[in-house]
């Protein structure tokens, strides 16, 4: 059994791309040419099969709203009507625009109030925001507020037309203090400032970390930056830890077989792949 902590069906309303993240493309050519690029219904039907295969009970899947950067958008409506149309096996996030202010607070209040959307995602380097950003803040607020946990992207991103520092995990430790009861998710798993992130879950036990868009055998690979998080993740911060795929960036059953040889106890191994994530979530 499994949660996927995050995931992009192939349907058109979430395969939408711009032209900002095109260097994502190459640095994932060649785990995104092992899934299918077909979309609709057929692709869908295969990308549930996958699931099924691997026990997942439940798939995360995040809106986004770029309009004030970016011009770009996948709308929590669109997110809703998919989490309706399937008995609560999808979990959806919000998106919102930050820059919009309190028009953003209150897109917040209705997708979950109205909508049934049950997070809040913040891609910062695509809003060109650090985390601690003072109009990030109302937004941390009002989730406090709903009961609903945040998804803060974390570590590098690809995207020239934005800074790798809006992902440093350091801006995270002002979050947390900030608001003790957020639950604050961090994925992808803060590369190359790792041992960072890991510096500032040890210190907030309201963080999470997300192995989230990355290989699980780079944990494993030495040199490969994410050793640590096999250490701290096995042991100290178990209960710290979630999963998720990034599909189609990786694709499904062969991310979740590296996370199953990963040298974890079982115990840990549940944890991480169902057991935090549920809890983080509330299901």
């Amino acid at each position: 059994m499994m949660i996927d902590f995050s995931s992009r069906p192939p349907l058109p309303e979430f395969y939408k791309t711009a032209a900002y993240l095109g260097n994502y493309r190459r640095v994932y050519q060649a785990s995104e040419a092992e899934t299918s690029k077909e979309v609709g219904e057929e692709a869908f039907a295969a990308y549930l099969a996958a699931y099924d295969a691997v026990g997942a009970k439940h798939i995360v899947v995040k809106a986004r709203d770029l309009e004030s950067t970016f011009g770009f958008k996948i709308a929590n409506e669109d997110v809703a009507r998919l989490c309706a149309a399937h008995g609560g096996r999808f979990i959806g996030f919000a998106g919102v625009d930050p820059h919009k202010g309190p028009a953003a607070v209150e897109e917040l209040r209705h997708a979950v109030t109205e909508l049934g959307l049950r997070g809040l995602n913040l891609q910062c380097f695509e809003h060109r925001l650090r985390p601690n950003d003072p109009l990030l803040l109302p937004l941390y607020a009002e989730c406090v507020k709903l009961d609903i946990p945040v998804n803060i992207h974390c570590g590098i991103n690809f995207s020239t037309a934005s800074l790798m520092e809006y992902g440093r995990p350091i801006h995270l430790d002002e979050v947390a203090i900030a608001f003790p009861e957020l639950r604050i998710c961090a994925s992808p798993p803060g590369w190359p400032w790792v041992q960072e992130l890991i510096g500032v879950a040890w210190r907030h036990r309201n963080l999470r970390i997300g192995v989230v868009s990355i290989r699980p055998s780079l944990l494993e690979k030495e040199n490969a930056g994410y050793e640590s998080l096999l250490l701290y993740g096995g042991k100290l911060l178990q209960d710290q830890f979630l999963f998720g795929t990034g599909f189609p960036m990786l694709p499904v059953e062969r991310t979740v077989g590296e996370i199953d040889a990963l040298p974890l106890s079982e115990a840990v191994r549940h944890k991480w792949k169902y057991q935090n994530a549920a809890e983080f979530l509330r299901v």
